[in-house]
């Protein structure tokens, strides 16, 4: 009971507090390698990502993800990461 009052502006995963929608822009992030299961995510999650709050923990996790590629994590996703950071900040985003 006390998680769900606690959680109810913020993201309680991963150890500490995130913005609202973390967990969903983080599920999005690692689905861009895989263009369908992204679509179906953005689908599925639209409520979440589509509101301020959700594009700005998308760019959180954007950027989190874009720092750890610097040091050769996921790699492979720096292409999307980034076409989606500019699709998310970009007007109408």
């Amino acid at each position: 009971m006390w998680r769900v009052s606690c959680c109810r502006r913020l993201s309680c995963e991963g150890w500490g507090t995130a913005p609202v929608g973390y967990d969903a822009a983080l599920l999005h992030a690692y689905s861009l390698a895989v263009p369908e299961s992204a679509e179906r995510v953005r689908k599925e999650l639209s409520d979440i990502l589509a509101s301020e709050a959700g594009r700005f923990a998308e760019l959180v996790v954007i950027t989190e993800l874009l720092q750890s590629a610097e040091r050769g994590d996921n790699q492979e996703l720096v292409p999307a990461l980034r076409q989606r950071a500019g699709e998310v900040s970009g007007p109408g985003g």
